[in-house]
């Protein structure tokens, strides 16, 4: 199974900014941009979650399309890795995208070209990886 690295970076009261590595047999093969919540204890649909070693699958749903899911995170379900731009559109999730850019001038760096970068990862790594979160 592939690796993943999730670095991250810089968290204010809002929002986490980071940074996702991928590794096959060592090699990196992808990396991206990365947004999540600013640590609130794991609190369901508030915070990030707790740095550790995870378990991605792919999944697919009507909202997000294909997109992954991380698993065996401790007291929360369906932490998902997908689309989107802005920490209004994460619950807990992470988001994936090319840059860190203030797209809508609130103050915060957003990520973007998000769906892009989400189809880029799921052609790198189309059956999930170990993801590790620093």
């Amino acid at each position: 199974m592939m690796e993943a690295i999730l670095k991250r970076q810089q968290s204010d009261d809002k929002q986490t900014l980071g940074t996702l590595e991928v590794f096959d047999k060592g090699r990196k093969v992808f990396e991206c941009k990365t947004l999540e919540l600013d640590w609130q204890n794991n609190k369901r649909r508030e915070s990030c979650i707790p740095v550790g070693v995870y378990n991605v699958v792919t999944r697919t749903s009507a909202k997000y399309g294909l997109h992954y899911h991380v698993t065996n995170v401790p007291a929360r379900s369906f932490i998902l890795i997908h689309h989107g731009n802005y920490n209004k559109d994460i619950l807990g999730c992470i988001l994936v995208g090319s840059a860190h850019i203030d797209i809508n001038g609130d103050g915060y760096k957003d990520v973007t070209n998000s769906r892009n970068t989400l189809k880029k990862l799921l052609k790198a790594s189309p059956n999930g990886f170990t993801l590790t979160i620093q």
